[in-house]
């Protein structure tokens, strides 16, 4: 995920419901389309901030030779500052990023 280009905002907004839940035709089904979209942003975040900060554990186990790190510290805080995961499923699903399908509709169709 490029996070330089991410349009969410960083600050919740009071949104429309049923403009929100326009795509599915109800809002229980949209939740929970975005909650699982969120969980999967929050894990590739995660991933992509454990492995930027691996580059930088150190391996010994003298407690007195602890020492901070700027580089890693500079990180830490440009993922403090984006936008939550829960924002930026918001976002994706506003542009119409999110691919969804309900099996139990379309076994109902057939």
């Amino acid at each position: 995920m490029d996070y330089k280009r991410l349009t969410a905002s960083t600050n919740t907004e009071t949104r429309n419901l049923a403009d929100l839940s326009a795509p599915t035709g109800n809002i229980y089904e949209t939740v929970r389309i975005l909650g699982k979209r969120s969980n999967q942003i929050a894990v590739e975040m995660k991933q992509d901030l454990d492995a930027k900060l691996q580059e930088f554990a150190s391996y010994s186990d003298n407690l007195e030779e602890v020492f901070e790190n700027h580089e890693q510290i500079e990180i830490s805080k440009f993922y403090e500052k984006l936008p939550k995961p829960t924002l930026l499923a918001i976002d994706e699903w506003q542009h119409e990023e999110i691919y969804f399908r309900n099996p139990n509709k379309e076994k109902d169709q057939f």
